[in-house]
């Protein structure tokens, strides 16, 4: 049972200072050397075709934070947020063919936009859970790309779409001054996810991640506890769709070129799946469900083995997932390869303690 009185008194709180034990700095340490490696060592080490799919690790990770606040820390089902990328992709898009505005406030824009309507999208699927909610947001994913297949994406053009049919001269859609190479706009892409990670970590460790995990529980309980659920629901899609846009408008810098093709609806299906992998609960599980979808394919594809067969892989790591290991990937790998260490451990021990010491020198008498 929900201890409702524990959760009224968290969330009216603000946030505890507590000192750092050993284990967050250790943690900390660990996060900040990723980082500095993803930053300037690992474009030095791969070839271009690798630091593209990269740049697209980095722009799903955040879709993969979107989507993980809403299934793991809220409970809600989406399979839409592929329709909420492109839609962050059309805006940034539009707003940087029709101005020349710097490349960070066009982003920005994207986010805030995405976020408006992504949360207008998501007012009628607030009173849906489950497979309706999941329905829901699959139908209107699906008319959305009707719509992009109708009006396509900006390319240049006059009025409000900016679509030139006659697909001559077309302009690529700039970059940021700053990142106008390749390697450079990947490491563009990891800071700007990392500024999305950071703010969803503010949210989780705050008064929204506390009302977000009582609503996951059990949501008369959190409604009991006098917890706003509509207000947090509603904040939790207006970030989901923030990080999302966000994601989209370094999409299009990142593309050159966008194609209606490139997000059909059935992508949200898929993601979802690797969400459910990588590990909706845990802020690491957007990385791996990242690296599911595109630096797995992309590996595959350098093999030359078929695309195809990740639709077997991902059914089959779907039902593993489900199975054995709920929490997904990064919780279950980190606990495994503990329990593999303190099993050679103690088999390293148990080879070298007195007894076994005897028995060796007895056999050899």
């Amino acid at each position: 049972m929900l201890d409702t009185a524990n959760v009224t008194a968290s969330t009216r709180r603000g946030p505890v200072l507590r000192r750092p034990t050993t284990g967050a700095l250790v943690r900390g340490v660990v996060i900040t050397v990723l980082v500095l490696f993803a930053l300037f060592a690992l474009p030095q080490l791969i070839s271009l075709y690798y630091v593209d799919t990269m740049t697209e690790v980095a722009i799903y990770a955040m879709v993969a934070l979107g989507l993980g606040v809403l299934v793991g820390r809220v409970g809600l089902i989406s399979l839409g947020q592929v329709a909420i990328l492109a839609l962050g992709a059309w805006v940034a898009a539009r707003l940087l063919f029709a101005t020349s505005q710097p490349f960070p406030l066009v982003l920005l824009e994207a986010g805030v936009i995405t976020m408006a309507l992504g949360t207008l999208i998501g007012l009628p699927a607030l009173r849906l859970r489950g497979l309706y909610l999941a329905l829901i947001t699959l139908m209107l994913a699906g008319a959305f790309s009707i719509v992009l297949a109708t009006t396509n994406f900006p390319n240049g053009g006059h009025g409000f779409l900016g679509y030139n049919g006659s697909l001559i001269n077309i302009p690529a859609i700039r970059r940021p001054s700053i990142a106008l190479t390749d390697p450079a706009y990947y490491r563009y892409s990891v800071v700007v996810a990392i500024l999305m990670f950071l703010l969803v970590f503010a949210h989780v460790r705050t008064r929204p991640g506390r009302a977000w995990a009582a609503i996951r529980q059990s949501e008369p309980a959190a409604l009991a506890a006098g917890i706003n659920t509509t207000l947090y629901k509603l904040w939790a899609l207006a970030l989901a769709s923030f990080v999302t846009g966000i994601a989209g408008g370094v999409y299009a810098g990142a593309a050159h070129y966008l194609y209606s093709i490139d997000f059909p609806a059935q992508d949200s299906i898929i993601l979802l799946a690797v969400v459910l992998m990588g590990g909706a609960y845990s802020m690491w599980g957007a990385v791996v469900a990242a690296l599911l979808l595109e630096f797995l394919p992309a590996w595959l594809n350098n093999l030359g083995v078929s695309n195809d067969w990740l639709t077997i892989l991902f059914g089959v790591g779907v039902l593993q997932v489900l199975t054995t290991a709920p929490a997904g990937l990064a919780d279950q790998v980190p606990k495994d390869l503990a329990k593999l260490g303190r099993l050679l451990t103690g088999l390293a021990r148990r080879g070298q303690s007195p007894a076994g010491g005897n028995a060796v020198s007895e056999e050899t008498q």
